[in-house]
């Protein structure tokens, strides 16, 4: 299994370590041709209007929503699930419109706000400790969008499909089930056949 970690800023680095911690093989993405062998995609924090840039420079965005229609899972974090969302806010900025939610930039305060706290998570295990750093928050989700993890009832990790979408740092502690979650979805092949269904064209 190969996973790509789109390089661009932020704490890519620590994606790659989890990875590898992991047993995965972890692969540093810059260019649109570098998704072709891969089997994921995690996105990660960073500064969203930089990484936008930085995309559309590359001509990343259509192959980034080419790889997610093919079923190939993608996940996101922080700056990461801004880019995957369907509609971001505060101020309003273009997104790859991946998972039916809305994203408020920034919602949690700016750098000197950053905290750590405990979420409530359906995952096995209990709760789970996230890191929390120039936080956006999730603002709408969509009826398709299932709720992994929430912060006194807000949602911080969520689904839909083959689309994951986390609103702290799961690569900054030494709690993996995040990451073992989206391998999970990645070596599923029924995900990846419903998601080549409904894209196909009517005939």
């Amino acid at each position: 299994m190969k996973i790509g970690v789109l390089a661009v800023q932020g704490d890519f680095a620590a994606h790659a370590r989890m990875l590898r911690r992991l047993g995965v093989e972890a692969i540093e993405v810059r260019r649109a041709d570098e998704l072709e062998e891969l089997d994921g995609l995690i996105m990660p924090g960073g500064e969203s209007t930089t990484m936008l840039k930085f995309l559309a420079e590359e001509n990343l965005t259509p192959t980034i929503k080419k790889f997610a229609a093919s079923g190939r899972p993608v996940f996101g974090t922080c700056a990461g699930a801004i880019l995957l969302a369907r509609e971001a806010i505060n101020p309003a900025q273009p997104s790859l419109d991946l998972i039916d939610i809305t994203v408020e930039r920034n919602a949690f305060g700016r750098q000197v706000d950053s905290f750590i706290d405990q979420v409530e998570t359906t995952l096995e295990g209990g709760s789970m400790e996230a890191v929390f750093i120039r936080a956006p928050r999730i603002r709408r989700v969509g009826r398709g969008v299932e709720v992994l993890a929430a912060l006194d009832g807000e949602p911080v990790l969520v689904r839909e499909r083959n689309i994951l979408a986390a609103t702290f740092h799961p690569e900054m502690t030494g709690d993996d089930r995040a990451h073992r979650l989206f391998l999970h979805i990645t070596s599923r092949d029924d995900v990846a056949q419903s998601v080549r269904l409904r894209c196909a064209p009517k005939v």
